[in-house]
């Protein structure tokens, strides 16, 4: 079925003009970004000093990350779920309205169980059900507003749309740790409960003007049943076959090991670990071993359908380069704040909000701010002059330099540790340069990942496809939770301590070194990635 469009495309004098809908879905983002941002920003701070009492005082951090950087994980993985269910069943719309209620329930469950863990977590999870799986559908539901002829205006409206998560953003991380610490926590995650309730409702409100793409039908073209065919028709050599079911095996095992002989798995990986590894053996070694026997499709799916399959593995591996950025970005809602709360705050000093700024959680607030200021800076001034002197600023160009300034601010944040540990009072201001330079490397990767994930996507496969960008994230998180069980290991811890460095400081470099080597291998793989157009035609 084709998309019915808003108005008839021949009778519209205005069919080049941004879309009359942008303002529901912008207003939508706004709201539920301050929802979001507001209960992720405080987590960390709350789960210290309230819901993790229970535990001695030296553990309380490391488990905060555990809890957050989990958390992260579900919020990133459950848009596979949200997209499969809006491509298959019940399309964009109606899948993100329903959601958006289940997320409200969630959030309605943190202002109400704030000293009950059981009934805290549920909130958690139900959130990351409902944020995750409406987020590969709302930028793809913006996409889905335009077609070849106002595609040109899709660039501003995505990061327009990135620039009001940041807008809405910015005033959760200003107001919600002062909020936590004057009206308490129910007040504090209430608030937020209430604006994702108002986004809702703003959504609902669009209903009669969207473009209503509706769900794909069961194609036996799909991916799945290309790369089936792939692995399974007969021909010489069977490499890719094998190389499939061994990371299958390996998935299986990696699960029976945690669950049946504990004694042969790492001690501090949970389920959550050992569900990520095992999906991302799977991925790997399956996607590896279909693009082996791809061509042996031919014949049995249309060329159309296997060039697309061969185009979704490709972008895979731009999204897994891009996993090394996530594991840098997110820890500064929990690695970052917990090194901000052993710094001093200037409160001497005549440039420093003291007003506003009491605490260290509210630096938070200076990555959406810098945000707001670089996507109109880059765009009016940063790259066209760029492309004055001959440079073309290209997707993937400004994605691999992203990683790499991302590289840049953790051997800031790794310079501020070693002045910490040296003992020297340092002040909470230093902390403004790595978010700075980590601010940079968010513009040029996320905001451009939005527009690169949806134009390279297959029609069939937008939703999907936007699920993937996402788990990238979940991968990203992986990596901080490998690291926190690795340092609970003494032999890891001994060889830490015989750099001279703090677990805290070599664990910054080491993240660092992980970013500036993930930012080489991308730029070299960009090199040769062929990039396609795949918006809409009518």
């Amino acid at each position: 079925m084709k998309p019915i469009p808003a108005t008839p495309a021949s009778d519209d004098p205005d069919a080049a003009r941004m879309p009359r809908q942008i303002p529901y879905i912008i207003g939508n983002e706004a709201c539920e970004r301050f929802s979001f941002y507001g209960m992720r920003n405080i987590l960390t701070p709350f789960l210290i000093t309230s819901l993790l009492l229970y535990a001695p005082v030296a553990e309380r951090a490391g488990i905060a990350k555990d809890v957050f950087h989990t958390f992260v994980i579900g919020v990133y993985f459950f848009p596979l779920l949200g997209g499969w269910i809006s491509d298959r069943f019940f399309g964009k719309y109606s899948t993100v309205l329903w959601l958006s209620l289940l997320y409200c329930v969630g959030q309605g469950c943190l202002a109400l169980f704030v000293d009950n863990r059981m009934g805290f977590y549920t909130g958690l999870f139900l959130i990351a059900l409902g944020s995750g799986g409406i987020k590969p559908l709302v930028s793809a539901f913006v996409g889905d507003q335009f077609d070849q002829r106002n595609k040109a205006s899709a660039k501003v409206v995505y990061d327009a749309f990135y620039w009001t998560i940041n807008f809405g953003s910015f005033f959760a991380s200003l107001l919600m740790p002062i909020f936590l610490t004057s009206w308490g926590p129910a007040w504090a995650f209430g608030i937020p409960g209430i604006l994702m309730f108002v986004a809702t409702v703003i959504f609902w409100s669009g209903r009669k003007k969207y473009v209503h793409v509706p769900p794909s039908p069961t194609n036996p073209d799909s991916l799945i049943n290309v790369a089936r065919s792939a692995l399974l028709n007969p021909g010489a050599g069977r490499g890719g076959l094998l190389l499939a079911a061994l990371g299958a095996a390996a998935a299986i095992g990696m699960f029976a090991a945690w669950a049946i002989a504990p004694a042969w798995w790492p001690e501090h990986f949970s389920f959550v670990i050992t569900f990520c590894l095992a999906l991302g053996v799977f991925i790997l070694f399956g996607g590896v071993g279909t693009s082996l026997q791809l061509d042996r499709a031919r014949g049995m799916h249309p060329d159309s359908a296997i060039d697309g399959v061969r185009a979704v593995l490709r972008i895979l591996i731009i999204f897994a380069l891009v996993t090394p950025f996530w594991s840098l970005f997110d820890q500064k809602a929990s690695t970052w704040i917990l090194q901000g709360n052993a710094m001093v705050i200037p409160h001497e000093s005549w440039w420093w909000p003291s007003w506003l700024v009491k605490q260290p959680a509210q630096m938070q607030a200076l990555n959406p701010l810098l945000v707001m200021l670089l996507i109109p800076f880059n765009n009016l001034v940063l790259y066209p002059f760029l492309r004055r002197l001959g440079f073309e600023v290209t997707a993937l160009r400004r994605m691999g330099f992203g990683i790499a300034f991302s590289g840049l601010a953790w051997i800031a944040a790794g310079m501020i540790q070693l002045s910490i540990d040296g003992g020297s009072p340092t002040s909470l201001a230093w902390q403004i340069l790595p978010y700075v330079l980590l601010t940079l490397g968010e513009v040029l990767v996320s905001a451009t990942g939005l527009e690169f994930a949806y134009s390279q996507a297959p029609p069939s496969m937008k939703g999907t496809i936007m699920s993937f960008w996402l788990l990238s994230v979940t991968f990203g998180n992986l990596w901080v939770l490998l690291t926190n069980a690795a340092v609970r290991n003494d032999s890891v811890t001994a060889r830490i301590a015989d750099t001279g460095l703090s677990e805290n400081a070599f664990m910054m470099f080491f993240f660092a070194a992980f970013a500036l080597l993930a930012a080489f291998a991308f730029m070299l793989y960009a090199r040769k990635y062929p990039m396609t157009d795949h918006y809409r035609t009518v």
